[in-house]
């Protein structure tokens, strides 16, 4: 396994970041715990998660999983770098009382502890704001954060879905106070969508943000969609199937799987070995729900080695980035 620094941190991530969406949904908690166990017997260091997965009545379900698996112990806590996420409303359905979702100080500090108690653990390594808060300043956010990491509580605050200017008024808000700041961006960013490569990662790297990518196969749009489609019957859903429904994408994807069957190539594996190839990438996250798509994506570290100039130009001509901005939309 390949570790790296994340962002301006000493803290050495995988290059691979377990995301663990899928369990409680749809991966029950005996085969999330055998797709984590594998990935710590890989080297996959990594692990994401959100308090609001679990979904629905169900919230907080995925934490929970991860939780009794710490339980287990074996150095499961000590060898794992775990991330998970404040924002999203975690009352009950129904229930609209008005402070349990955001970054108010009040419910990070209720989000915070009781993320803890589900996961089973004293600390979060990376605490990462699910979303932009439009109406809580940075300086009460960091405020909170502050007394979080002296308490112990998490060493590190991360963003995720937050534009390049938010990224810069945190940071910048986080220096005045003389706190540490964002250490990682979570965004969506994959071949078919392109655009964080416009400002938010230029920022990120401007910060010492490392970029965390999620969606890497554009929910499954690059995954061999077009060819399970017609040799299994497959048929997409979701992010993918609304991409499909547009002629043009539609004739992108099927350059795209033709260009790697010549090659040799499998897209799912390209699509993750392609990100590992770009700058101020930490590493994709994959949320695997059976250990043969964990085994799929570990195979993608290996790719990125073999990823010739040729292919790689190939890549861009389906798949033209926008470009950096303000040259790509006012030049």
């Amino acid at each position: 396994m390949e570790y790296t620094h994340l962002g301006r941190t000493g803290l050495k991530v995988s290059r691979l970041v377990l995301g663990t969406m899928n369990f409680g949904p749809q991966t029950d908690e005996s085969t999330s715990h055998g797709i984590m166990d594998a990935a710590l017997d890989a080297g996959l260091n990594f692990v994401d998660t959100a308090n609001v997965y679990g979904w629905g009545e169900n919230k907080g379900r995925t934490e929970e999983i991860i939780g009794t698996w710490f339980a287990q112990g074996g150095g499961r806590r000590d060898r794992t770098v775990l991330a998970t996420k404040v924002y999203g409303n975690m009352a009950g359905d129904g229930d609209v009382w008005p402070n349990h979702d955001k970054l108010s100080a009040v419910n990070i500090r209720r989000a915070v502890d009781a993320s803890l108690k589900r996961l089973q653990t004293d600390y979060i390594d990376i605490y990462q704001f699910h979303h932009i808060d439009r109406s809580t300043p940075f300086e009460e956010i960091w405020q909170t954060i502050d007394v979080l990491v002296q308490q112990g509580k998490i060493l590190y605050a991360g963003s995720s879905n937050f534009p390049g200017y938010k990224i810069a008024q945190a940071n910048e808000a986080a220096a005045r106070r003389g706190s540490y700041g964002l250490v990682s961006e979570q965004c969506l960013y994959n071949l078919a969508e392109r655009r964080a490569e416009m400002e938010v990662i230029p920022a990120a790297q401007d910060y010492g943000l490392g970029v965390i990518p999620w969606s890497p196969l554009h929910g499954g749009l690059l995954g061999g969609v077009l060819k399970k489609e017609a040799t299994e019957g497959r048929r997409a859903s979701g992010r993918a199937a609304d991409a499909l429904k547009d002629a043009k994408t539609r004739e992108q994807i099927q350059a795209y799987e033709n260009l790697l069957d010549k090659h040799g190539l499998e897209p799912g594996e390209t699509a993750l070995a392609w990100l590992l190839t770009r700058p101020g990438v930490t590493g994709p996250i994959v949320g695997p729900r059976t250990q043969e798509q964990l085994d799929s994506a570990l195979r993608a570290l290996e790719l990125e080695l073999e990823l010739s100039e040729e292919l790689l130009t190939s890549l861009d001509e389906i798949f033209p980035g926008p470009g950096p901005s303000p040259e790509a939309f006012a030049w």
